[in-house]
């Protein structure tokens, strides 16, 4: 059986798991609550070059003071929770205090004064203001707060568009027109297999780790 055919099989009996979990991701967006949003861009920020595991450890560590620590609060509170707590302190705290100073924290208004989501996306991932992501992180990002269109291209999913011959290796590095790039061809690959491609980003990553996260 081809690999696509046995993907086929998986999202049949994932698909409403998967439906799910895109739901609780909607509704993070409803509820329009900075502080929320906040903690979800922080998990981002928190899981690039770790894990979503270790993420959600670090977020419930932090708890409040990713909205009022200072640096070293926020420091000491992922010191043997997350391997690199000083840099992902000091994205986190640069971070807060640029959207405080710049946009009064009003991260919903911020989200909301983007016409494109594409041109969303680039703010996130390209913005001096933001710490710590590129365009993986924030496409993660904006998926965890319910937007949909945006693949999160990590070593999971590369591995598979490399397995199912999406592409013929995985790249080195992704610069952002490479990942653009990329994301079209898995684009592409989800409608010739008639998959939803935010669900099919959420079921390479569950069929490559047993888990249907954020």
């Amino acid at each position: 059986m081809q690999s696509y055919e046995r993907l086929k099989i998986a999202y049949n009996q994932k698909k409403n798991l998967i439906r799910k979990r895109l739901y609780e991701f909607e509704e993070v967006w409803k509820r329009q609550d900075n502080n929320e949003i906040f903690a979800e861009l922080c998990f981002c920020i928190l899981t690039a070059n770790a894990s979503a595991k270790m993420g959600l450890r670090s977020i419930d560590s932090l708890g409040d003071k990713l909205y009022s620590g200072t640096f070293y609060e926020i420091s000491n509170a992922l010191k043997g929770v997350h391997r690199f707590y000083n840099t992902r302190a000091g994205y986190i705290f640069e971070t807060r205090e640029n959207l405080t100073r710049y946009y009064n924290f009003n991260l919903v208004g911020l989200i909301k004064s983007f016409d494109s989501k594409l041109e969303l996306r680039k703010f996130f991932a390209e913005s001096r203001l933001i710490k710590g992501l590129g365009y993986k992180e924030a496409s993660h990002f904006l998926r965890n707060i319910g937007f949909k269109g945006f693949a999160i291209l990590d070593k999971h999913i590369l591995n598979t568009m490399c397995r199912l011959n999406i592409i013929c290796e995985k790249p080195k590095t992704l610069t952002p027109k490479k990942y653009l790039e990329l994301e079209e061809k898995l684009q592409n690959f989800a409608k010739d297999i008639n998959i939803d491609f935010d669900e099919l980003d959420l079921l390479i990553w569950s069929e490559q780790t047993g888990e249907i996260l954020k």
